[in-house]
């Protein structure tokens, strides 16, 4: 390969990795601005799975307007804090009335999430505050979503949207459809999670 090529190469590659930084500074932000749930069911059998989905639709019911009101996600995380015992309660009675005796856990918690889309929105890879829900051992597949901004809650009101919580430049980070970079930015977390715990 000629020299000149070599450097045509080089500064491709260049422009790339720029290109690349501020979508990843982008990325590195949106966590700061979301509060998720996450439901770990106690299995993969099909009744475990079953069961986390009427864990998690007595909890958006019943818990709908948590939000109301909440404009940033300290004030959600503080609602969720408050809320916490009768989060655990109204999963270990749905828990029950199914005729189940597995114990729930409901924590605040930050943990890693991959990339991971709901409905028109993608969340890129990283560490996020979450409202965990355990329903026994956990060692079931999961389900989640994004409490604030609330787009698994529909009944809440007067609450923060997207386009109240993130900049432009997040927003079409998350609508963007962004699928090679946030392969990138999820194996760069995944890197840099790996690096934490060394």
């Amino acid at each position: 390969m000629k020299l000149w090529e070599k450097c045509v190469l080089f500064g491709l590659f260049c422009a790339a990795l720029f290109s690349m930084l501020g979508f990843t500074a982008q990325c590195e932000s949106i966590p700061g601005e979301v509060l998720r749930l996450h439901i770990l069911a106690n299995s993969d059998s099909d009744a475990d799975q079953a069961l986390k989905l009427r864990v998690r639709d007595r909890l958006l019911e019943e818990n709908g307007s948590l939000m109301d009101g909440v404009t940033t996600r300290e004030e959600a995380i503080q609602a969720v804090r408050d809320a916490l015992p009768e989060l655990c309660k109204a999963a270990q009675d749905e828990v029950l009335a199914a005729g189940y005796t597995y114990p729930v856990k409901a924590e605040l918690v930050e943990m890693y999430f991959p990339t991971r889309q709901y409905d028109n929105v993608t969340l890129p890879a990283g560490r996020y505050q979450a409202l965990r829900v355990t329903i026994g051992e956990g060692a079931g597949h999961n389900w989640w979503c994004v409490l604030f901004p609330a787009l698994c809650l529909p009944a809440a009101q007067d609450s923060a949207s997207l386009d109240d919580v993130l900049s432009s430049g997040e927003l079409d980070v998350v609508q963007g459809g962004y699928e090679v970079k946030f392969k990138a930015v999820e194996l760069y977390e995944q890197f840099r999670g790996w690096v934490e715990n060394w």
